[in-house]
């Protein structure tokens, strides 16, 4: 789950992890309410949406007048934001934060992620604030600085005086500050089981303070139980629908470009369904892990869920049968043929748990568009030769 930088700023105000203070606005008479209250001279109106690159996409202007944060939050709000994050769809603005103005001396770049080759949470930081850092990392990796923290000892002093040797930080207050900070934003995502805590850029002000003048968040989903907090501060509208409805049924669901849809069992079987798709020269259209409990229902909304995508051309489902049975898969194909215009064709590869109880359905069934597949390989060439129309 993500949040946007307004509630991650106030999450990041509950640890002392210092930002420059801001308004949330729906209307351009709020932005204007907010600027009176926040005072100044000059404010900064930002573009709420759950993705980064707003500045590069005209989502984040600088105001100099209070007339101005009118015009301009009038300009933002509404606007179909388009980024390097969002897609060529974009994403509908429909809020906007308006901050107060800061004194930039030097821009920064901060994050605590995991690592997952390591197993551990890393902090990374870079000299270059403000840019986007999957760029700093494929033209000047050397750049970009890499502290990894032991969860079993947390953030220690040795780590924060890593960082500021890489960061080049020489002045002794200086230094405290940033390590005080980078301390505080490890505490913040150990407690609230953040996956991710990005700031781009940190600013350092002509007074040697560090202030976040960005914030992103994204949390644990399945440990959001122990975050009820966090669970009130889900904006549903930024959130793909068939997503949403697909995790209410206990399904993962990711939607993709291709034009093949899969349902599988298993996150790993997933992604090596969608490989081999790819190597046998198609693309597919979705990650959907129907998981070890799948029945009848749940398969039959996976179909719908994938039918909604008008690119789909055939439907490749590849169950190896462990914990969830094979013929609950096939009785949910059958159940999707007669709640849902199952209008592409579907191949079927079943294995395991009572696979051939499910073939002997599926036979008996006699649905026409419903192809056999004897293996992996043999559905994946089946789903793409019927993608193409040459089954």
């Amino acid at each position: 789950m993500n949040i946007h930088e307004y509630q991650a700023k106030q999450i990041f105000a509950q640890y002392g992890v210092p930002t420059p203070r801001g308004m949330v606005a729906n209307t351009p008479d709020e932005a204007v309410k907010a600027a009176h209250e926040l005072g100044g001279n000059i404010w900064v109106v930002k573009a709420q949406i759950h993705a980064g690159g707003r500045g590069l996409g005209g989502g984040v202007k600088l105001a100099k007048s209070i007339e101005e944060v009118k015009e301009l939050a009038g300009e933002i709000l509404g606007m179909t934001l388009v980024t390097h994050q969002t897609g060529p769809e974009g994403k509908l603005v429909q809020k906007v934060y308006i901050e107060e103005g800061a004194d930039i001396k030097d821009e920064l770049y901060l994050s605590v992620v995991l690592d997952r080759a390591q197993e551990m949470p890393i902090i990374m930081a870079s000299t270059e604030g403000g840019m986007d850092i999957e760029t700093v990392a494929e033209k000047t990796p050397e750049k970009i600085i890499k502290v990894t923290i032991d969860p079993s000892i947390g953030f220690q002093g040795f780590h924060g005086r890593e960082l500021v040797f890489g960061l080049g930080i020489t002045d002794k207050n200086e230094q405290r500050k940033m390590i005080d900070f980078a301390s505080k934003l490890y505490k913040v995502y150990m407690d609230k089981d953040a996956e991710m805590i990005e700031i781009n850029p940190l600013i350092k002000t002509g007074a040697g303070d560090f202030i976040a003048l960005d914030g992103k968040m994204g949390f644990d989903d399945s440990a959001l139980g122990r975050h009820p907090e966090l669970e009130d501060m889900r904006d549903i509208s930024e959130e793909d629908p068939d997503e949403r409805e697909a995790s209410q049924y206990g399904l993962s669901y990711i939607a993709l470009d291709g034009e093949i849809g899969c349902m599988v069992n298993g996150a790993g079987l997933a992604m090596g369904t969608m490989d081999t798709i790819n190597y046998m020269g198609g693309t597919p259209a979705n990650f959907l892990d129907v998981g070890g409990s799948a029945n009848a229902e749940t398969v039959a909304k996976g179909f719908e869920i994938i039918l909604k995508n008008p690119n789909v051309k055939a439907i490749f489902v590849n169950i190896f049968g462990g914990i969830v049975r094979c013929d609950r898969i096939a009785n949910g194909i059958l159940e999707a043929t007669k709640l849902v215009d199952v209008h592409v064709p579907v191949i079927v590869r079943l294995d395991g748990t009572n696979a051939p109880e499910a073939a002997e359905i599926l036979k008996n069934a006699n649905i026409a568009n419903v192809i056999a597949a004897t293996d992996l390989a043999d559905g994946a060439a089946k789903a793409v030769a019927a993608a193409k129309g040459e089954l």
